[in-house]
């Protein structure tokens, strides 16, 4: 476990970070540990966007990578927007960490997880090279139309819904190229399920081939 130091036994996620193996260096005793630091790329969007589906069309097809849907590890505990839902962003950070140590980065779908915001600030975050975000959008009126064309046991035609993913979705719009690193955008108000599913592998082994996984 990445967190548990090799040599001294303290817990700290903490480490400090030298470039130059890269090591993660224990703030208590001064042990260096060697690890693999791979990018972290993620798949983001309001609901109805395409996540959920381009994620199930991908999984199996791009043996490279790991890609993980965000829902899998939600728990009530993690309800906690005072905090800005730290805990939940750590987990996953801490998790996919771990996964890397296989030597295949991890590709992360989740709404919340596409805002840097959340992901950079994380102590977890250290473990990485650098992240990529990439936010499906779609234009207002097709976005409404996929979230009334739901199963009516997900509530999705509801007034406040709707408007929140609306939001959502205009933020990634109007914001991604101002985020720090900036978001790349793929509309996919008219594409079919296999052409998005397409764009997105071909943006996941464009990030990956920058780091020499091809």
């Amino acid at each position: 476990m990445m967190n548990v130091c090799h040599n001294c036994g303290e817990y700290r996620a903490d480490k400090v970070i030298d470039p130059n193996g890269p090591f993660a260096v224990c703030p208590v005793c001064g042990f260096r540990h060697l690890f693999l630091q791979l990018p972290l790329l993620l798949v983001s969007g309001a609901s109805e966007t395409g996540k959920t589906a381009v994620h199930a069309a991908l999984s199996g097809k791009i043996p490279q990578v790991v890609l993980l849907d965000s829902d899998i590890l939600w728990r009530p505990e993690f309800d906690k927007p005072e905090e800005n839902y730290r805990d939940y962003f750590e987990t996953w950070l801490r998790f996919c960490k771990n996964i890397s140590k296989s030597g295949r980065p991890v590709v992360l779908f989740g709404a919340g997880m596409g805002v840097p915001d959340n992901l950079e600030p994380c102590v977890e975050r250290r473990y990485f090279g650098q992240l990529h975000y990439l936010g499906l959008v779609c234009s207002d009126e097709v976005l409404e139309q996929r979230l009334r064309g739901r199963p009516a046991w997900r509530k999705s035609d509801q007034p406040d819904f709707i408007q929140a993913h609306l939001s959502f979705n205009r933020w990634f719009k109007e914001q991604a190229a101002t985020m720090t690193p900036p978001i790349d955008l793929l509309d996919t108000s008219q594409n079919s399920l296999e052409t998005t599913a397409a764009q997105v592998a071909g943006w996941i082994k464009l990030k990956i081939g920058l780091y020499g996984n091809n």
